[in-house]
């Protein structure tokens, strides 16, 4: 079974983002006029441009680019090629990037992207075509001093390669610094590809060892979605101990009490040119209902938003939810999990591993100095801890879930910083 919501009517992601946004925001005393700016993306910019397709025929796309903040420095987001993005998932994704940011004090506003295609369904070559034409008709308001794109689902490494080539084409020389995640022999970073799902299980990890739960072998961990962030949580986990038990990403859920062998698994994807779990023998099919449901420890819904409603939070037998995806969980889940004493983790923090060492990458581009995996991965650590104990004693401040607690944090770091630096003019 596809990894999709199940609640049968549309979820705006937009209006989740408000929501957690004005529970929030209540907690602060901020001007009435500084509460109503941080609701409204900064800038909008909707792309239609044609690709000519491997056949000769040329097709119409339509993408986008949404600025949320620029408060605390130039934006910084991904660009995500899906069937179903639309303005309003831009929007939601922009914002949660601009609490992502500042809970763990970046430099950086919110910002995202997308392209409506279906990315499976393209050739290499019309991959290219599209992203470079996307790349052209967004570079007028991208660039490494103002906003800086990234990964996200559907694109990869070299998405980023073509967006940098086509961007530095355009104005004249190499410009390594206008995206990260790019690969390697282009100025990348170490530890990149992998920080995101890294970040998930350093959160998850710290989690649990302020509960006392320090032996790994004993917690069973179930991850929904294997891309890029689910499939490295999962390597960190299984690497650490944790007993990973089931697993699941479009092509439906793969599920083995004993636990899986996470290499085996990934050597099992990597066979496929899209990276997927379809053939998988060496766990039991189950569908994604199934797979929210288990007896489990820990759950990490890595797929996408939306996934844990009101319709289904209270199947879920989970002790603690850990968000690899951003907004997978609706207000209303929250409420139902909160009362059931399930801890989440958010996915402003738990999933803050990406676009932390994003910034390494941007600030070793900028300075053309570059670091080891070992500094990348211990600046990483430090960075989320540090982040982690502040939503902790944000939480016990206002007596909030952590998911309030960690954009109180976000918040007010903009909010204040806004107030600093004034109404323009």
């Amino acid at each position: 079974m596809a990894v999709q919501a199940q609640a049968t009517e549309h979820i705006n992601p937009y209006k989740v983002a408000l929501q957690q946004y004005d529970r929030a925001v209540a907690y602060l005393d901020l001007p009435a006029g500084i509460k109503a700016f941080l609701r409204y993306p900064k800038r909008e910019l909707s792309v239609n441009f044609p690709v000519r397709m491997d056949n000769g025929d040329i097709q119409i796309f339509s993408g986008y680019r949404v600025h949320h903040n620029t408060v605390l420095g130039p934006s910084k987001g991904g660009i995500r090629y899906a069937p179903n993005v639309d303005l309003d998932e831009v929007r939601a994704l922009a914002m949660w990037m601009t609490w992502k940011c500042a809970l763990v004090n970046l430099p950086y506003g919110g910002a995202k992207g997308g392209v409506i295609c279906d990315p499976y369904k393209l050739s290499q070559n019309e991959l290219e075509r599209l992203t470079r034409r996307y790349a052209a008709e967004i570079s007028i308001i991208i660039s490494p001093h103002s906003d800086i794109p990234a990964p996200d689902m559907g694109t990869n490494a070299q998405t980023m390669a073509w967006i940098m080539d086509t961007y530095s084409m355009t104005v004249g020389y190499s410009v390594p610094a206008v995206v990260t995640g790019k690969p390697l022999n282009i100025g990348g970073s170490e530890g990149r590809q992998e920080a995101t799902g890294r970040g998930v299980i350093i959160c998850m990890d710290e989690a649990l060892r302020r509960r006392g739960q320090d032996d790994p072998s004993k917690i069973r961990l179930v991850i929904q979605g294997f891309g890029n962030v689910g499939s490295w949580a999962a390597k960190h986990a299984y690497d650490l101990g944790y007993k990973v038990i089931a697993i699941s990403d479009i092509t439906g859920g793969y599920y083995n009490e004993k636990g899986l062998n996470i290499d085996d698994v990934m050597a099992h994807t990597a066979k496929n040119r899209h990276g997927l779990l379809e053939g998988y023998t060496e766990a039991d099919p189950i569908s994604n209902e199934e797979l929210l449901a288990l007896e489990c420890d820990v759950l990490a819904p890595c797929a996408t938003e939306n996934q844990i409603t009101e319709h289904n939070a209270h199947n879920i037998k989970a002790s603690m939810i850990v968000e690899g995806a951003n907004g997978p969980t609706t207000p209303e889940a929250d409420d139902i999990l909160n009362e059931k004493g399930v801890l989440i983790i958010p996915d402003i923090l738990a999933n803050a591993g990406g676009v932390t060492v994003s910034y390494f990458e941007w600030v070793q581009g900028l300075q053309s100095f570059f670091w080891d995996v070992e500094e990348v991965n211990r600046q990483l650590r430090r960075v989320l801890i540090k982040a982690f104990d502040e939503v902790v004693n944000t939480a016990e401040q206002y007596h909030v879930d952590m998911r309030t607690a960690a954009q109180i944090t976000a918040i007010k770091r903009v909010g204040d910083a806004t107030r600093t630096r004034g109404i323009y003019p």
